[in-house]
């Protein structure tokens, strides 16, 4: 906790994090980042430009930080001699161990220890602000011809252009993006990273083939952004869709228990259900 107070004292006086970067700040939730989305789109839909966004998803993010690339960034970041050993400190020699018990002793698996050698700690105060600091000069990379919103590992970037050959340079950003990652020890998970073409006309299709290496991404009407469901004109018919089926089944469970079950037991079943939505 004291590691963390200070290096978060250390960033905010010097204004270090990112601005496009939402998550595991004070401040700034969800809420933030899916409203400047809205409000970069709707921007661009006003002054009738054409706009895209590419919804990325990095693969096992927190588990694949390289140790040594983080100690040169907090290095640059101004966290130097005593400061860093400690860092370098945290980081080092640990170790983990996968165990599986049953009910039965004769079926317990116990692997031997292994030296943790990426990632930061999982379920630590420290291990997300490290994280930020890792990804924090991902921005600089993608913002020179397009615009990013970032919440800890979930990156989307959009482009706005007059023209669509010149939304087609979304490629070159893409490939500088998957470059940056590869640099850095991460990567795309191709089969989760969404393509999606914003238009106010319905009867629009722009399909893009987006990709790197001959990998390519899904082309799509609509996507998931940070629990909220976003699609191609930017109606929410998606979203509502799917609210109506989480709504319909908690309301369904509620009623077939409100019979056998006391008013508290039906209330821990409205706020597991319903507040989560």
């Amino acid at each position: 906790m004291v590691m963390q107070r200070r290096i978060l004292k250390h960033l905010t006086n010097h204004n270090i994090l990112s601005t496009e970067q939402y998550g595991f700040r004070l401040g700034l939730k969800t809420d933030n980042a899916t409203y400047k989305l809205t409000t970069e789109i709707l921007n661009v839909m006003n002054n009738k430009l054409l706009v895209g966004g590419i919804f990325g998803d990095l693969e096992k993010a927190f588990g694949c930080v390289n140790h040594d690339i983080l100690l040169s960034k907090l290095k640059f970041y101004g966290i130097s001699n005593k400061d860093l050993t400690l860092y370098q400190s945290y980081m080092d020699n640990r170790y983990c161990r996968t165990a599986i018990y049953n009910d039965s002793e004769i079926s317990n698996k116990v692997l031997n220890w292994a030296k943790v050698r990426h990632g930061v700690p999982q379920g630590s105060v420290l291990g997300p602000l490290l994280f930020l600091l890792y990804v924090n000069d991902l921005p600089k990379i993608i913002n020179k011809t397009s615009a990013s919103i970032t919440f800890a590992d979930d990156t989307s970037i959009l482009f706005a252009h007059s023209n669509l050959i010149d939304l087609k340079n979304i490629h070159i950003v893409f490939t500088n993006l998957n470059k940056w990652l590869k640099a850095n020890h991460l990567s795309l998970n191709f089969n989760k990273t969404i393509y999606v073409h914003f238009t106010t006309n319905i009867n629009m299709s722009v399909k893009l083939k987006v990709g790197f290496n001959n990998n390519f991404i899904t082309s799509s009407s609509y996507t998931k952004f940070l629990g909220v469901t976003v699609n191609n004109t930017w109606s929410w018919n998606n979203h509502i869709d799917l609210l109506m089926k989480k709504l319909s089944t908690a309301c369904y469970t509620i009623r077939n228990n409100k019979t056998c079950l006391s008013v508290s037991s039906l209330k821990m079943i409205y706020y597991a259900f319903f507040t989560w939505i």
